[in-house]
């Protein structure tokens, strides 16, 4: 292996290093010259569109169309949902001027003070409030509803402790704005976006997740309620990965958006939004990815399988190449993306080694003894074995290798979080337990002053109240207090 490939941090020894030694050295992203910013590099980007391409249409199968919305926002906006400023005023970016003019000692720029804005704008951190001063020029009448539309876009939250994909202060993402007739409908919206996730999540990221609802404490700000999706990474710290809120009426009633129903009254709509940013690329990496690089599923991968030909001279290569032809173009007509790397710069075991850190699910090797054979060395990224098969019928088993690649990948991910997910009742074991990692359901009374507790003396949070697991009465671990649900805490990122 190549030098500079393989000084990859263990996660045994540091987890936290090992991730940000992998997003760099699997060329995925850097650090930007902006501060708490990173630059996307083309292999990490072309993960994030084939995950952008996939959730486009899953989105459009349910009926929603895409837009887009001014990245800068009136300050005047923010202020009329209170509980949505709050949330957000911490984080934002305000542009106060127009204009830059020249230093007198022609050293550089400086702000030009008679440019200042009469009203300051805000970078937009999330755009409920631009958006829904445009609805109202949208909607009249019922016949306007439900009106569903998303944007692909970056948004600005000022992070002080930022990490690549999982926290900066730019970032990419898809923000959703629904709005409907009645509050059953505006509800049943926000479910069933948060199963839109899940299912990609699972199927698509091979990542398992658990769907829940929010604390009020966690919820996002001027939300009714808030649906998430939690994933486990190797850690056993949780990755909240998607979100979709219930809004009520609340951005409806502070921009005034209301419609003419069927019986001539005028009523306020009913409100969601849902997003997924680029950090699905940290839950992708912290899920799958081992000690040798990135793990990627088959179906996000942007190489779904390289091929390499070891040859001595040009002869021997054109020979490989030739046979290796039909192969190639047997593969592309099934769909699957294919990298046949014959560059002479590099040696085989270097790019080997480079292949293995990208996370590319499949490997094809061809030298002389494989093309006097009519044979092909094979490689599976997942578990890293290799098997010799014959030329014919490759692309077939190709293509169920990928599948199966794509299912082993997700069934190991669940059974590591599977087993790792505990029922618990007695705080002091928790406190203990809760350093090494883990999902735990526990029995909650409900109040924030407990919720309150457990962050400030274990570092973990209520994750949320999860679907798909037995709800029944018991006894709050921490306050001895009644409670008649169980939720997840865990630590996270």
């Amino acid at each position: 292996m190549a030098k500079e490939l393989k000084e990859l941090t263990k996660r045994a020894e540091n987890y936290s290093q090992w991730y940000n030694d992998l997003v760099v050295k699997a060329d995925l992203a850097e650090q930007s010259a902006v501060r708490g910013c990173m630059v996307i590099k083309p292999y990490g980007y072309a993960i994030w569109e084939k995950m952008q391409q996939q959730l486009d249409r899953m989105f459009k199968e349910t009926g929603v169309q895409n837009a887009y919305f001014p990245l800068l926002i009136p300050k005047s906006f923010l202020s009329r949902e209170a509980e949505h400023v709050e949330g957000f005023a911490k984080e934002c970016a305000v542009v106060t001027h127009y204009r830059l003019k020249a230093k007198e000692d022609k050293s550089g720029v400086e702000v030009d003070p008679a440019a200042r804005l009469e009203e300051e704008l805000i970078v937009r951190p999330t755009s409920e409030t631009i958006i829904w001063n445009t609805y109202k020029n949208w909607i009249n009448s019922w016949r306007d509803l439900p009106l569903m539309c998303n944007q692909w876009c970056n948004v600005m939250r000022w992070e002080m402790r930022t990490r690549p994909f999982l926290r900066t202060s730019e970032f990419l993402w898809q923000e959703g704005h629904t709005a409907h007739a009645t509050r059953e409908e505006a509800e049943e919206e926000a479910r069933k976006m948060l199963h839109v996730y899940a299912e990609f999540a699972e199927k698509w990221m091979a990542v398992p997740v658990v769907q829940g609802v929010k604390s009020e404490t966690e919820r996002f700000a001027g939300a009714l309620d808030t649906y998430t999706i939690e994933a486990m990474m190797q850690d056993g710290k949780a990755l909240q990965s998607g979100t979709s809120h219930f809004l009520g009426q609340n951005f409806a009633k502070a921009f005034d958006v209301t419609y003419l129903t069927k019986e001539n009254k005028q009523e306020y709509v009913w409100a969601t939004s849902w997003g997924v940013s680029t950090r699905l690329i940290g839950a992708l990496i912290m899920t799958h990815s081992d000690d040798n690089g990135l793990v990627l599923p088959p179906r996000l991968a942007p190489i779904q399988v390289v091929i390499i030909p070891i040859s001595k001279g040009n002869e021997q290569l054109a020979a490989i190449s030739k046979a290796l032809e039909p192969v190639i173009a047997q593969l592309k007509a099934k769909g699957i993306s294919i990298k046949y790397d014959d560059a002479d710069n590099k040696r085989p075991g270097f790019k080997f080694a480079d292949y293995e850190l990208k996370g590319v699910p499949v490997r094809l090797v061809m030298g002389a003894r494989d093309l006097e054979n009519g044979t092909v060395e094979i490689m599976r990224r997942d578990t890293l074995e290799k098997e010799t098969r014959p030329l014919e019928g490759i692309a077939d088993y190709v293509e169920n290798l990928l599948d199966d690649i794509q299912e082993n990948i997700f069934l190991k991910a669940k059974a590591y979080r599977d087993e790792r997910i505990y029922e618990c009742d007695n705080y002091e074991e928790f406190k203990e337990k809760v350093k090494e990692g883990g999902f735990f359901l526990c029995h909650w009374d409900g109040t924030a002053e407990t919720e309150a507790k457990i962050k400030e003396e274990t570092q973990a949070t209520i994750r949320c109240v999860p679907f798909g697991y037995d709800q029944y009465s018991g006894v709050d671990m921490v306050s001895g207090k009644p409670a008649n649900k169980r939720v997840i805490i865990a630590r996270s990122y």
